[in-house]
């Protein structure tokens, strides 16, 4: 705080903390999320045979944080669907992304210049929604930390963890690309800013609210651009991930590796064979030298010189038989 005050940063993290996200930031946010949906695999030619269908999905991707908040907050799932007024601005941004003569709508928010804008905008937007999911999560949930963060995360990151079921809307079902499994950058840097925020609220880091939402703010905004402009390959998360997961959950995987490849050497090693023929042969000369173990090569042979003398019983039998019909 005296850094942000030195720096004459208290008095703008205090009014940026204060800005009113309707209707600027929210008409950005829908923007954004119409555009992700409309760039989605066959959405077009949805689009072009149930627009309701498209509709719902689009107010999915537009609501879908608040949805999933309510219903870890045991609250209406339509709730968020009650404002009318967001509903008919995400609704119109629906419609002329998609059904505009010429696809001009959507040439229009997809210049880099424009679309850098209004990226940064809804990411001021996801630290609005973070700090309001973890401000009610708070509410219900005094002293549990795993709620508060979870009510959250969900709050800023609900679209991109409900997309299995809005593709089920879409007909289309991928239970491979299920968030968890593979989590992308939005859900991330979701996670760990209400993680941050859970902390803030509870006393736990010393920064005032306002000082965290600016500082959070700015580096989401960092951070989208330079993926934009770099390429989604310019994940500022890999190496941090990587060398997490080696101190974790890499000890179960690197012992399987050495008993894999102190297996393999014995195999291969000369010395080995040599020794485990050794012991066959040495396994066998006792088997032959113990009395008690019965050689099958000898029942083998008795048996059938039993059966011989049997057929040869048998054959004079038949011999004697037929002499005396005669």
């Amino acid at each position: 705080m005296e850094l942000l005050s030195a720096m004459h940063l208290d008095e703008l993290s205090l009014r940026f903390s204060q800005i009113n996200m309707y209707p600027l930031f929210d008409i950005a946010h829908y923007i954004i999320s119409v555009l992700a949906l409309k760039e989605q695999a066959g959405t077009a030619d949805v689009a072009q045979r149930s627009p309701l269908a498209c509709w719902f999905s689009a107010m999915i991707y537009c609501f879908g944080g608040a949805m999933l908040s309510s219903l870890l907050l045991a609250e209406p799932l339509i709730a968020p669907l009650s404002n009318n007024t967001n509903i008919f601005l995400a609704s119109f941004i629906w419609y002329i992304v998609f059904y505009c003569p010429g696809d001009l709508a959507y040439k229009c928010f997809t210049f880099l210049p424009l679309r850098l804008v209004l990226a940064s905008m809804k990411e001021v937007t996801r630290t609005w929604k973070v700090v309001g999911g973890v401000t009610q999560g708070q509410k219900y949930y005094k002293d549990g930390w795993l709620a508060i963060i979870a009510v959250g995360w969900s709050r800023g990151a609900g679209g991109g963890l409900m997309a299995n079921f809005e593709q089920l809307v879409r007909g289309i079902w991928k239970p491979e690309t299920n968030e968890l499994l593979k989590m992308t950058y939005a859900t991330k840097v979701t996670l760990i800013g209400s993680v941050l925020f859970t902390f803030q609220q509870r006393g736990s880091l010393p920064l005032a609210k306002h000082h965290f939402m600016l500082i959070y703010s700015v580096c989401l905004v960092v951070l989208k651009v330079r993926m934009m402009i770099g390429g989604p390959s310019m994940s500022p998360f890999a190496a941090f991930e990587t060398l997490l997961f080696s101190s974790l959950f890499g000890w179960q995987k690197q012992s399987s590796e050495k008993g894999t490849s102190v297996l393999t050497a014995g195999k291969m090693s000369p010395t080995s064979s040599s020794a485990a023929s050794a012991n066959d042969v040495k396994e066998s000369e006792e088997r032959c030298s113990d009395p008690a173990l019965p050689d099958t090569n000898a029942n083998i042979l008795e048996t059938e010189r039993k059966k011989s003398s049997i057929s040869e019983e048998e054959d004079k039998n038949d011999n004697i038989v037929s002499k005396k019909k005669d």
